[in-house]
């Protein structure tokens, strides 16, 4: 196993974004990366004995990189090609390979729209890349993204990755397709732009996976954490161009997806499970709509947003009393308070109906 540096041709498409001095990096190839076939395997420096707790051996093996399966399933799920989707370690670990492999530590910059999904700030600042905000506005109680502010700020300061969240966490608010298509076109050959559709599956809208075959700069997020309800195994899909997708899995690290699970990705994929998973999201959204209309007509209550995902930003007259009146009735919400113009506001993931008469109950004085 040792580190390789491959030659490539010259960039083309969305290949002219990433760092110069990635563009012929081959990345680590690690045992498993060789796709060799053998009766002993004796090429990894593994235990030749299973560990006791593990009866049948199944964990002594490091696991495939990139199971080609699970790649075939979910691009069967979303509807793109498996060369065109990489798996990782939830959508995080996707945002940091972006990053990582199209910014320069120091000198590059991205996009994002506060208030949005604080990991794309995280992982910029964390690489040493300027976060350049250009703030959600809010009219007539919804919340919109001035996409061509974004636009203009990204081409005036040479981003190099806009970051749009749609549905927006927290806001819930959709950003319209024809609206990304535009930026899309307008950041062609200058910018990734990478949209992270988390919660997609409770808006019954269409994927800006159906904007890649005109615009090679578009990149999707995609998660089995939120409607697949596998927040703790971790499966994230990044979904783009192919040879993006070639040059993202070259910087990734070996071995990001445990075989336990690989495992419970493809029992999530199946064809009873991913029915189950349906018809729990269609609940989800009748209950985000009784929930919305319910909260909006509680007193001490500001303003309930309407919302396209699995929660619902609120803003209280008195937040904190908000927070402690339904941490008393055991009830846990996120306090949004820290972020930029969110000082009044907690936002409320959408539960079983039972779950949702606790939250009205409790912010009612116990008359829900």
């Amino acid at each position: 196993m040792s580190a390789m540096l491959d030659s490539t041709a010259p960039p083309s498409g969305p290949l002219t974004l990433l760092r110069e001095d990635l563009r012929d990096f081959g990345g680590y190839r690690s045992a498993r990366s060789e796709r060799l076939q053998g009766r002993i395997w004796l090429n990894a420096n593994e235990s030749p004995w299973a560990n006791p707790a593990d009866a049948d051996g199944a964990l002594r093996r490091y696991p495939d990189p990139q199971p080609q399966a699970l790649r075939e399933a979910l691009a069967a799920l979303y509807g793109c090609t498996p060369e065109q989707l990489l798996v990782g370690r939830g959508s995080d670990e996707g945002i940091d390979l972006l990053v990582r492999a199209v910014c320069r530590p120091g000198g590059d910059a991205i996009v994002v729209s506060t208030p949005t999904f604080g990991m794309y700030a995280v992982s910029a600042r964390l690489h040493g890349t300027r976060v350049i905000d250009v703030p959600l506005r809010e009219a007539d109680g919804a919340w919109q993204c001035d996409l061509a502010a974004i636009g203009d700020v990204a081409l005036e300061q040479g981003a190099r990755i806009v970051f749009l969240c749609s549905p927006g966490n927290p806001t819930g608010a959709l950003i319209p397709l024809d609206g990304i298509a535009a930026l899309a076109s307008r950041l062609e050959g200058r910018a990734l732009l990478v949209v992270d559709e988390a919660y997609l599956e409770y808006a019954l809208a269409p994927s800006a996976l159906t904007l890649m075959q005109s615009h090679r700069n578009v990149v999707v997020l995609r998660t089995l954490s939120k409607a697949h309800a596998l927040a703790a195994a971790r499966i994230g899909s990044v979904i783009a161009d192919a040879e993006l997708i070639e040059a993202l899995r070259r910087c990734q690290a070996p071995y990001p997806l445990p075989s336990a699970c690989v495992d419970e990705a493809f029992r999530a994929l199946a064809a009873d499970a991913v029915a189950t998973t349906r018809a729990r999201v269609a609940t989800v959204r009748d209950e985000r709509e009784s929930l919305w209309r319910a909260l909006g007509g509680l007193p001490g209550v500001r303003r309930a947003y309407p919302s396209t995902a699995n929660f619902v930003l609120v803003r209280f007259e008195d937040a904190q009393d908000a927070f402690e009146r339904l941490l008393a009735a055991g009830v846990v919400v996120r306090d949004m308070r820290a972020a930029r113009g969110l000082g009044d506001a907690l936002r409320i993931s959408i539960g079983t109906p039972e779950q949702n008469t606790a939250v009205l109950s409790a912010l009612s004085g116990g008359r829900a």
